[in-house]
């Protein structure tokens, strides 16, 4: 009997790996084509257009400061590569520390290096000169959109899970209806709302920054969706962490901080992260309201009139960029539920 079913188990193999054979030939057989124009007949140097049949990342290397800055001034560019080093720093501490001492430098990451951000990519603060929002563009604005919406969401988020599930009737159906309303329309409609309609309720002659308007925007619509996640991993905490941390003393506000959040957040790391690459991926509505991130300067490049018929080449290079990004945060994501 062994004997048989030693042969049925090597017949299962090999047609096993016949399969896994035929469908690399046939992955093979249509990637090879992408292969052949993507890098065998590319034309990788030059300042002219391409003449070849293959891609011309010529166009890339031309365009790829606009894409990564936008049109932020070239003797500046500077301020905006010390910003995204400062934030690539802050990312891989994070991503190298343990989960306890994570959730310790997370503040400082959440309300200093967005407001340092700011004033480095501005100016006025530091003395420096002046730079207007208008310019910034491209990654770096995706980028800034992001992190500084998510810097502004998460405590709002934090503060109406806490809310929603508040004794007081009062705290509670305020949360209740922020988040419900908020939750229910789209991204598309706040970034118009926030950059067109709410000029026209702010008292005569006061004027606010166009990405202030779409941070504000940005922060309100995805701390409805922090405070659902947040408060599902609040929901999902023992009672009994509680209650055996105030039987050692600690105040309400020590419990919660110490304790239950912590354990919360753990719980609620995936679904975290899956809202903050949500937000990244979301970054390109704001062409809606006339500012160029990455997929708009790519957008506003195949436009120009020398270099048309390259848009493949470009929306291959932001889907790229976007894929990184993406994937890092994941393996962040990973990181982070592993950490002790």
């Amino acid at each position: 009997m062994s004997v048989v079913n030693a042969k049925i188990g090597a017949k299962q193999s090999l047609l096993q790996k016949s399969i896994n054979a035929v469908l690399l030939l046939i992955l093979a057989g249509l990637l090879f084509p992408v292969f052949k124009w993507a890098i065998i007949d590319a034309q990788w140097a030059g300042t002219d257009r391409c003449t070849g049949d293959g891609a011309c990342w010529v166009f890339i290397k031309l365009r790829l400061m606009t894409f990564m800055f936008g049109f932020y001034e070239t003797e500046e560019l500077w301020r905006p590569s010390l910003v995204l080093a400062l934030w690539a720093i802050a990312i891989a501490t994070l991503f190298r520390s343990t989960y306890s001492r994570g959730l310790k430098i997370l503040p400082a990451v959440i309300v200093l290096l967005p407001l340092l951000s700011w004033g480095l990519l501005d100016g006025r603060w530091f003395g420096l000169p002046h730079v207007e929002t208008t310019r910034w563009g491209g990654l770096l604005l995706s980028l800034m959109i992001t992190l500084m919406g998510l810097s502004l969401a998460f405590p709002l988020g934090l503060l109406l899970a806490l809310g929603r599930m508040s004794d007081l009737p009062l705290i509670k159906a305020g949360s209740v209806a922020f988040v419900e309303l908020w939750r229910g329309v789209p991204l598309i409609a706040v970034l118009f709302m926030s950059s067109v309609m709410l000029p026209l309720v702010l008292p005569p002659g006061t004027e606010l920054d166009k990405l202030i308007r779409v941070l504000v925007g940005v922060a309100l619509f995805t701390s409805a969706y922090l405070a659902e996640v947040i408060r599902a991993g609040l929901r999902g905490v023992p009672s009994g962490q509680a209650e055996a941390a105030a039987a050692l003393g600690l105040m309400g506000w020590q419990r919660l901080f110490l304790v239950v959040l912590p354990q919360a957040l753990r719980s609620v790391i995936p679904s975290l992260v899956n809202s903050f690459i949500s937000l990244f991926k979301d970054t390109s509505l704001v062409m809606i309201v006339g500012m160029f991130d990455l997929l708009g300067t790519v957008q506003q490049a195949n436009t120009d009139p020398y270099w048309l018929g390259y848009s493949t080449e470009g929306y291959l290079f932001a889907g790229l960029v976007y894929w990184a990004m993406c994937f890092t945060l994941s393996r962040f994501s990973m990181k982070l539920e592993q950490a002790r």
